[in-house]
């Protein structure tokens, strides 16, 4: 079966610092792969890197087989197929929450303007925001804001949905939320590779969560593998200062 998403030796420097050194793994269709690891790990230009927004130096993705690198590919219509959800919401500010999601199926798509409402009403009832179709961003709380920029993600029909820290910008009580709307949606199969600190997700939905350190991956495995018996001791560190961050580890719970 082929990989919704292939990553193979992914190298990118800025200059002479080496941000991605070699990175490779797969995601299979209705995987959540977890990417955590200290700031300046290379995490979010990772990510970056799937989607294309900042090419590598080196390697390859693949999205269903096809080479996003590949000089004879649609690279527009590939990026189409990968959602990105970002840290900052980037919603448009003059649009409604109903255009910000809808904008996406009707200029990319192609679809009518009645075809685009239908599908970004859909998205934002599975984000639980459509009591809030109608509002603008700056009228909604950061919490309300990253929802309606997963329905604008989920619009899109993607094969793969890309978080980059979708919590980190949000203030402690609007958390849940957001992280409830992603349950929801790994439950429901949707296949996602997120960046985040936050491992009480991480241990209830990743199929595999995956510790990146100065540009390397440094350790992959199950949540019941690094909660319980993670091999590097870069690894163990970086959980124990989450847990003296955000409290008891999830696994001392069990």
């Amino acid at each position: 079966m082929v990989a919704v998403l292939e990553v193979r030796d992914i190298w990118k420097a800025y200059d002479t610092l080496e941000v991605l050194k070699g990175i490779s793994f797969d995601v299979q269709k209705g995987e959540v792969k977890v990417i955590f690891g200290p700031s300046g790990s290379g995490k979010s230009t990772l990510l970056r890197v799937i989607n294309m927004l900042t090419p590598p130096d080196k390697g390859e993705v693949f999205l269903c087989g096809q080479s996003l690198m590949d000089s004879k590919a649609d690279l527009c219509k590939l990026r189409t197929r990968i959602g990105f959800v970002f840290q900052n919401f980037n919603l448009f500010a003059h649009l409604k929450a109903i255009d910000n999601v809808s904008i996406g199926p009707r200029l990319v798509l192609g679809m009518t303007k009645e075809e685009a409402n239908d599908a970004a009403h859909r998205a934002l009832e599975k984000v639980h925001m459509s009591n809030w179709s109608h509002h603008y961003p700056a009228q909604l709380s950061g919490g309300q804001q990253q929802r309606v920029g997963i329905a604008r993600s989920i619009a899109m029909n993607p094969e793969v949905i890309l978080f980059d820290e979708p919590t980190s910008a949000l203030d402690p009580e609007l958390i849940g939320e957001v992280l409830q709307v992603m349950l929801d949606l790994a439950q429901e199969g949707t296949t996602m590779v997120v960046v985040t600190h936050e491992m009480g997700f991480a241990r209830a939905v990743s199929s595999e969560m995956i510790f990146m350190d100065k540009g390397v991956v440094v350790e992959k495995g199950t949540p019941q593998h690094f909660f319980q018996d993670a091999q590097s001791e870069r690894a163990k560190h970086f959980l124990r200062k989450l847990e003296v961050l955000y409290g008891q580890s999830e696994t001392e719970k069990t």
